[in-house]
């Protein structure tokens, strides 16, 4: 059983995922799908007059800032992105069931009432944002969807104890779903190779690490790839063996990263 996230950039090939993850549902294999949706948001958001707004953490990952309109637009951004697939699954003769983490409380979440940031070399506080961190995974109900033979596609939105709707960082969302899911493997499709030691050099990539080795690499790590190496430390804290940060531009994505392409991090080093 795989968790695989496909990024939100607009050069990831959800054409070649879809064509991908067919062959391997016809092979029996069971996957779940968690997407991203940062560019098609950042479209929307500038279409509809409310451009979005980026900050960096004190702990230096950069991330949304999700007022209550841009939770609107990323809802809708996303919801379009998650018909999409379903329907490209459905064309390969794949079951796909489109679903957000809100349904069924697939995804719940802790709402971050206040966020510390730094803008022009200055701490703030931002307490008007509708994120979350992932806190529990209904298993059951996935377990359901997938004993049945239905491939779960799942937008990046969890839900609050106080039944809050709430954006989620799809990375983290997957490490959960991964995690609780007991999943062979963690498979994180990004527009890069993997990670890159001298970001944009893809002739730097690292192929393989530990969990050991997270800490002494995430120092290389530029933009979105952090959080990427947040969620795949979480992935494997919950006891996914491998996490792999591959590309999704090329053909057959998901199982070129099963065979070692990309960055594999692993609990303990596997080969080479």
């Amino acid at each position: 059983m795989y968790v695989v996230k496909m990024g939100g950039a607009t050069d990831v090939s959800a054409d070649a995922l879809c064509a991908d993850l067919a062959a391997l549902h016809q092979a029996g294999q069971q996957v779940v799908l968690i997407h991203g949706g940062s560019d098609e948001t950042n479209r929307l958001a500038a279409a509809l007059g409310h451009p979005p707004r980026f900050v960096t953490s004190v702990s230096g990952h950069t991330s949304r800032v999700t007022d209550s309109r841009t939770l609107e637009i990323f809802v809708m951004a996303t919801a379009a992105i998650n018909r999409r697939l379903v329907a490209a699954l459905q064309a390969r003769g794949v079951p796909a069931v489109g679903l957000s983490g809100i349904d069924g409380r697939l995804i719940e979440a802790r709402r971050k009432e206040a966020i510390r940031v730094v803008e022009d070399g200055r701490q703030r506080v931002i307490r008007d944002d509708w994120t979350g961190t992932p806190t529990g995974i209904n298993v059951a109900l996935l377990h359901t969807l997938l004993h049945a033979g239905y491939l779960p596609v799942l937008a990046p939105l969890a839900i609050s104890p106080a039944g809050e709707m709430l954006n989620i960082d799809g990375d983290r969302g997957a490490a959960a779903l991964a995690g609780a899911l007991g999943a062979e493997a963690l498979v994180l499709l990004t527009n890069v190779p993997g990670l890159l030691r001298a970001y944009p050099d893809e002739q730097t990539l690292i192929r393989h690490i530990t969990r050991s080795d997270l800490d002494e690499v995430a120092g290389v790590a530029a933009g979105r790839m952090r959080k990427k190496l947040l969620g795949t430390a979480e992935a494997l804290d919950a006891g996914v063996p491998r996490v792999m940060i591959a590309d999704g531009r090329i053909a057959h994505p998901v199982r070129a990263a099963l065979s070692g392409e990309g960055t594999a991090i692993e609990t303990e080093r596997i080969g080479p």
